[in-house]
């Protein structure tokens, strides 16, 4: 007999209706990019000049990339899928004495770039989860070094002694002290207590960071003074120091003020020696991956950037809907929430959010194979760090296996020898770690080739975002900090992409095509600079010189071009508004997105060439995460912030100044005086299209008088410059 209830779910899935469209237009889009690319090359061919030659082939070369890109983002249409998760089900199928233990990672880097009070926040945010403190471990690492971060993580030990049962009792959603204490709480003798305390705490480290060190006034017993007088000896330095591992809160014989139990808090500082490489943020993740062997071996790892807070109690259980379903994903490595921010200005000006990385594209991955590791908000199963889900690697010790057991308390000496022992410097020499366990070296961008580098060993992915953002971050205020990042973006990724890892070959060997196609798009990702590059100055100076390079109004092809430029456009709109977006961030991304191309991009590439000749470059640069209240003003307001010199405004004050001539003078002579808007329309257009995207820019360079303005200095500069371009152009196309 039938039953007549139905068993409660801990998850769903629903593919996408717009998939089928997607593939449709898909292939009408195909077809006319392949007949244009025909036209590009008859075109080569019937060439009668030199200069003739040259321009075809610029523009063909700037179509084949376009082409290509396009083509690699058709993975992420072909299948996307939403998934729902229940966590109020999930007791119904495990006991809540059953959870899995779960370790997170936070890292930082610099005290002065990453302030320790946000550290602080995000991890007292996530020492307030709704979930078994005895199987939840935080471990921060601190990368600078800094008695700074360790002075506030003391106080912040302390802090949750209160902070903790106040969240627990009152069922309080936003457990980030700072963001809870920002939003409209409930104020009474308690809540205003509390605050007190926060505050007592905030100004307290934030003094410590003003004064560059911690004075003996701060210091309040003699624990701190021992364990602070580390820093302090003479040849400690962020690049040249001993490890320090120390147990801020212990599970077992911590209590908060209610007597209930604590979660572990453990900072890690790992050794560091200028004779040493210490591989970045991948190198310090992987000290923690061992730290963390030794004293927990929990099953789940979480790592989260020390800006990302959390910003719901329950997100583990969320994660567990589908960790504890073993039949929904064989082979299940990891789980990836996607970035949220907080504090987004009403347009993004800066295209911070990354709508399609972060929020789009993984729900195409999500119906292949699952999406990328983006470096924050992914819960790991420890096991998919040693080896694919076949072929295991074991590490050279066992205590470091995934299956290890620890049997011994956090505290006991053996234990805190033994992890101070595998974060040293030269530990990981002559082993497997960053090549075939843990998360992998090779490439400043650790997060997309570790996801990568998991996915071609067989393991698979899913895709979790919830309603409300599980996790809230910072967002850049000002456009060098977006350009810098994505300019470390750019170099990362273009050495996995001429890699022998390369996803163009070994991906797709490994992966299948699709999913080998999508993490091309993004290996190739900065060769956008190329085609973005050519259009912005080429038509503009052929425009200003009276030589036509595009087809007439009344040609045919005229159709092809007009096809390809609003089908691509509108599609991307389309994708923007279906994801909650709206037309004024839509129109920041697609903007910012060609702003990196003129800029981050193009100077990535040249970093990129230059590192592989052997010359010097910047390396991995912290993105300051400090809020300057003037520029937080601007930021508010929409404006975006030039203010400093640098070389990767140049092309695009230069863009802005060629453009704008062309627009105005090369279409004035097109128009009134030859009456040939018909053979200059393309042109022309593309002149328009980029005045208007600059027009922030002729605001920064002339308007404006604030201090994020774009420097008078580079204003004159790109204005030369400009000068010899169109000199040199004139006199080349003229030969």
């Amino acid at each position: 007999m039938a039953s007549g209830t139905t068993k409660p779910r801990l998850h769903s899935l629903r593919r996408q209706r717009r998939r089928l469209l997607n593939r449709v237009f898909a292939a009408a889009y195909t077809s006319v990019i392949l007949a244009l690319l025909y036209h590009h090359a008859l075109t080569l061919l019937h060439s009668t000049t030199f200069t003739s030659f040259c321009l075809s082939f610029t523009i063909f070369l700037s179509d084949i990339v376009l082409a290509y890109m396009w083509s690699t983002t058709q993975s992420f249409r072909m299948n996307p899928v939403t998934r729902q998760e229940y966590p109020e089900n999930l007791e119904k199928f495990l006991d809540r004495k059953d959870f899995p233990a779960v370790d997170i990672f936070i890292c930082t880097a610099d005290p002065y770039k990453e302030p320790p009070i946000n550290v602080v926040n995000t991890a007292l945010s996530v020492l307030a989860y709704d979930f078994p403190t005895e199987k939840l471990s935080v471990y921060v690492s601190d990368d600078g070094g800094s008695e700074l971060t360790l002075f506030a993580f003391m106080e912040a030990a302390e802090f949750a002694r209160i902070w903790l049962p106040f969240c627990r009792e009152n069922n309080i959603i936003e457990r980030c002290p700072d963001a809870y204490f920002s939003s409209n709480y409930a104020q009474n003798p308690k809540t205003l207590q509390i605050k007190m305390k926060y505050d007592d705490m905030k100004t307290r480290v934030e003094s410590v960071v003003e004064k560059g060190k911690v004075s003996d006034a701060y210091i309040s017993n003699e624990n701190q003074l021992q364990v602070l007088s580390q820093y302090w000896t003479q040849d400690f330095t962020r690049q040249n120091h001993p490890s320090i591992i120390q147990v801020l809160l212990d599970t077992n014989k911590d209590k908060d003020i209610t007597g209930y139990s604590m979660s572990n808090l453990v900072y890690v500082s790992r050794e560091k020696s200028k004779a040493t490489p210490h591989n970045f943020k991948a190198g310090a993740l992987n000290a923690l991956l061992r730290v963390s062997s030794i004293m927990t071996n929990a099953p789940i790892v979480l790592t989260l950037d020390c800006d990302m807070y959390s910003n719901d109690p329950l997100t583990i259980q969320r994660v567990l809907c589908y960790i504890s379903d073993g039949s929904i994903r064989p082979n299940l490595g990891y789980i990836q929430i996607p970035q949220r921010y907080h504090g987004l200005n009403k347009t993004d000006v800066y295209a911070s959010e990354h709508k399609r990385l972060f929020q789009i594209n993984p729900l195409g991955l999500d119906g292949l194979d699952g999406p990328n590791y983006v470096g924050t908000g992914c819960f790991f199963c420890r096991r998919s760090f040693f080896g694919g889900p076949s072929s295991p690697v074991e590490p050279e010790i066992p205590e470091l296996g995934p299956n290890y057991i620890v049997n011994k308390p956090i505290m006991d000496q053996e234990i805190l020898d033994q992890a101070h022992h595998v974060c040293r410097c030269n530990y990981e020499n002559l082993t497997n770690w960053g090549s075939k366990i843990g998360f992998r070296y090779g490439s400043l961008v650790e997060d997309y080739y570790t996801g990568y580098r998991l996915q071609c060993e067989g393991w698979k992915s899913i895709f979790c975002d919830p309603n409300r953002p599980a996790f809230l971050g910072d967002v850049p205020i000002s456009l060098i900090d977006v350009l810098n990042q994505n300019k470390r973006w750019s170099v990362g990724l273009l050495e996995v992409a001429f890699s022998k890892y390369s996803p163009l070959t070994f991906g797709i060997q490994a992966m299948g095509i699709l999913m080998g196609l999508a993490y091309a798009h993004y290996a190739f990702w900065p060769i956008w600079g190329v085609p973005i590059t050519v259009y912005a100055f080429l038509p503009s100076l052929t425009l200003l010189n009276g030589i036509p390079i595009f087809p007439k109004v009344s040609d045919p092809w005229f159709l092809a071009y007009t096809f390809l430029f609003l089908g691509a456009y509108i599609q991307d709109f389309l994708d923007f508004i279906l994801a909650k977006g709206t037309f004024l961030r839509w129109w920041s991304d697609q903007r910012i997105w060609l702003i990196r191309g003129l800029s981050a991009f193009l100077f990535g590439s040249i970093e990129y060439i230059a590192k592989h000749l052997g010359m010097a470059t910047h390396g991995f640069n912290v993105t300051s995460k400090v809020m300057d209240d003037e520029q937080s003003k601007r930021y508010d307001q929409g404006i975006i912030e030039f203010g400093v010199e640098s070389p990767m405004f140049l092309p695009l004050a230069m863009a802005a100044i060629l453009n704008l001539m062309a627009f105005f003078f090369g279409g004035i002579v097109q128009i009134f005086k030859e009456r040939n808007l018909d053979g200059f329309f393309v042109q022309l257009f593309i002149a328009g299209f980029g005045v208007l995207n600059c027009l922030p820019i002729y605001e920064a360079m002339v308007l404006r008088s604030d201090k994020g303005r774009m420097p008078t200095r580079t204003t004159i500069i790109s204005t030369f410059l400009v000068g010899g371009l169109y000199a040199a152009a004139s006199y080349v196309l003229k030969m």
